[in-house]
């Protein structure tokens, strides 16, 4: 067994199902009811089972930027974390608030002694935030905490819906 407190923070892209993802933890693009909904949040929900609905039923919703924490019931990861991502507007709060979906995932998981989480790319499916700006907001929120807690040893993947998604996240990591 890997000692979690000796891994090193790392961040890496892989096109996949992050409902299959093997990490202590996955990352809910969910909407403010956290009651299930579509794209990845749908997806989340019926691969975790009725469980998950029950126990989000509980906790009230969610704000805008922050992040809530549920068991992973049926899915292969022993967490969730649903964040809340920004609806695109174009305005100076969308990255803002973006950053902080991934920050407080981030912070919600140290909290719990998770080391090995998965992102989707919150907001940019039906929120409309376009993929090159998401993906560097993201990268810039990740890459700070990262800076911020140096030795908690967290393991991020970029749980890349599709090639195009992966390209992306590889290009602006590259800069």
């Amino acid at each position: 067994m890997t000692d979690k407190k000796a891994l090193t923070n790392t961040i890496n892209f892989r096109t996949m199902d992050i409902t299959k993802s093997e990490t202590e933890c996955i990352v809910n693009a969910a909407n403010r009811s956290l009651l299930g909904g579509g794209g990845v949040d749908g997806a989340i929900h019926r691969a975790a089972g009725p469980e998950l609905l029950r126990e989000c039923r509980t906790l009230n919703g969610c704000e805008t930027g922050e992040a809530k924490i549920t068991k992973g019931y049926r899915l292969k990861a022993d967490y969730v974390i649903h964040t809340v991502g920004p609806v695109y507007s174009g305005s100076d709060r969308d990255p803002v608030l973006l950053g902080n979906c991934y920050r407080n995932s981030l912070n919600l998981a140290r909290d719990n002694n998770i080391h090995t989480i998965a992102f989707p790319a919150i907001s940019t499916g039906v929120y409309g935030y376009p993929l090159q700006e998401a993906t560097e907001v993201a990268l810039n929120a990740i890459m700070d905490w990262f800076r911020e807690n140096p030795s908690y040893g967290m393991e991020v993947t970029i749980a890349c819906f599709d090639d195009r998604t992966h390209r992306t996240y590889e290009k602006c990591s590259e800069k």
